[in-house]
């Protein structure tokens, strides 16, 4: 007997009447978006994340240089790359996974992006650029830059930094299979997005790829236990480095089609635990990454041997669909994706590319997700994932855009500091590390608008403060942005 539909009430408070199926004919709740717009402002994004010497075409132009002289202390180049939020460390684990991620969303979803294809491969580059500078030395990955509990301690400009710019690294003795894995991944999908645009750049990447990947296999461990007071509790790895293996083999296949790396994701797929928590993807979980990436190849009808990953992808699909979903996966009154924990944006971008990816993939191959009895279309994933996009951009209960800088009521006091603290035009007097408490404090709008952010949005009650103290729901991140440029850039081009 043929599978039922799925039907999931519930996803909207003013669509309560409505089966699932039956949303694709119901109207939006406010209107429709601009989804040009806010792909535009989501890439813009990153320009105020640099670190680094900033080139002559910036324009967030009320950020300046800063970070110098990162590397200096133990004698390397490690200036550039992206603050990863409010504060001014770089780490390298969330760096790497949003470089992943930008890339996935310019192979996916770069046709779509128009204009703005190019100021999405400069965000990629400008990542690439610092990954290559703390990949140069085999058998070490500089992994962080800043002492994360004395950068915590101020609220300082990234201009004016007088906090501790530790180094922390990786090699054979103190290993990291998991920042290494997930760097390998992000240097090997970057090489997929330069091929064409830059040959000797692309083989750049992926040759570098290779040996960053053979040292995360060769010497197995998590950076969590090598540097555990310097990267825990902020980017601790608290779900194994064995997905962040398989996520670097995947990537590795796909930009070199070689079979080596084919062999190594079948012979490892049971040890490395492919199908473990299937309902997360994030910067430290890649399990639901991996499965769907490697089931477009299923779908297309060329890789039987990769079935599992597939039938792993479905129940990943089944797992975060309303009325379904496991336990761990919630929806607010207003039909927000919404998981435990800090920064429920991270969740409801990363998980709505994968739901939008799949979709794409099932399109295809005109395929359905079976969920027990009933199943999903790919009309219903990419519906889903619509959502959520316009739940960030003010489909919801507060009628507000969670983008800053996107509609007319969006969050004015987010948890950062370049951004709450007045430019270096404006200010040009060092503000030092307790000078800027009273800006933190401040109950006024930040001074400068950093355009694109996304903050860490509502709690499972749709309810926000904006408010800088309230960090989880006020701080953006580079890692809810980078999938989100993808979706943007689907819906700009399919609204």
């Amino acid at each position: 007997m043929a599978p039922k539909s799925l039907s999931f009430p519930g996803i909207f408070p003013a669509l309560l009447a409505c089966s699932f199926s039956l949303l694709l004919f119901c109207r939006p709740i406010i209107g429709g978006h601009d989804y040009h717009d806010a792909l535009c402002k989501s890439i813009l994004f990153f320009e105020g994340q640099r670190s680094g010497s900033l080139p002559p075409d910036q324009r967030a132009k009320w950020r300046r240089d800063s970070a110098l002289h990162d590397g200096s202390t133990a004698g390397v180049d490690l200036v550039g790359g992206y603050y990863d939020a409010g504060d001014n460390v770089k780490f390298g684990f969330p760096m790497a996974f949003t470089t992943t991620l930008l890339a996935w969303s310019i192979i996916d979803f770069g046709r779509s992006m128009g204009p703005e294809l190019k100021n999405a491969v400069k965000a990629v580059k400008w990542s690439t650029d610092y990954l290559l500078k703390a990949t140069a030395k085999p058998g070490v990955v500089y992994v962080q830059v800043g002492d994360a509990y004395s950068d915590h301690s101020c609220w300082e400009r990234p201009e004016d930094m007088d906090t501790l710019r530790t180094v922390y690294k990786i090699d054979t003795s103190h290993p990291g299979s998991d920042v290494a894995g997930e760097t390998a991944a992000a240097l090997a999908a970057a090489s997929i997005v330069f091929r064409s645009r830059d040959p000797a750049y692309s083989r750049l990447l992926l040759n570098r790829a290779v040996r960053v990947f053979n040292f995360a296999d060769n010497h197995r461990g998590a950076y969590s236990s090598s540097l555990h007071s310097a990267v825990c509790p902020f980017y601790c790895d608290v779900n194994g480095y064995q997905d962040e293996l398989l996520w670097g083999a995947a990537w590795l296949h796909k930009a070199s089609r070689k079979r080596v790396y084919r062999e190594y994701i079948v012979k490892n797929e049971v040890v490395l635990r492919a199908g473990d928590t299937i309902n997360e993807f994030g910067w430290d979980n890649k399990h639901a990454g991996i499965n769907v990436l490697i089931s477009k190849e299923v779908l297309m009808g060329k890789a039987d041997y990769f079935e599992s990953f597939k039938q792993n992808a479905d129940g990943f699909i089944c797992s975060i669909l309303p009325g379904i979903s496991h336990p761990q996966v919630q929806y607010s009154p207003g039909g927000l994706i919404f998981k435990a924990g800090g920064s429920n944006m991270q969740h409801v971008t990363s998980l709505s590319f994968l739901l939008l990816a799949y979709s794409n993939y099932l399109s295809h191959a005109n395929k359905v997700v079976p969920c027990g009895e009933r199943s999903a279309s790919p009309a219903i994933l990419k519906l889903l994932a619509k959502r959520q996009v316009d739940y960030i951009l003010g489909d919801n209960p507060l009628e507000m855009s969670y983008m800053v800088g996107y509609g007319g009521r969006f969050p004015r006091r987010i948890h950062h500091r370049a951004s709450s603290l007045p430019s270096v035009a404006a200010h040009p007097t060092r503000i030092r590390c307790k000078e800027g408490s009273r800006y933190y404090l401040s109950p006024n709008a930040n001074p400068n608008l950093l355009v694109g952010a996304v903050v860490g949005g509502p709690n499972v009650s749709d309810a926000f403060p904006d408010s800088r103290p309230y960090f989880q729901e006020s701080e953006p991140t580079t890692y809810i942005n980078a999938p989100l440029v993808g979706l943007l850039a689907f819906f700009s081009a399919h609204p």
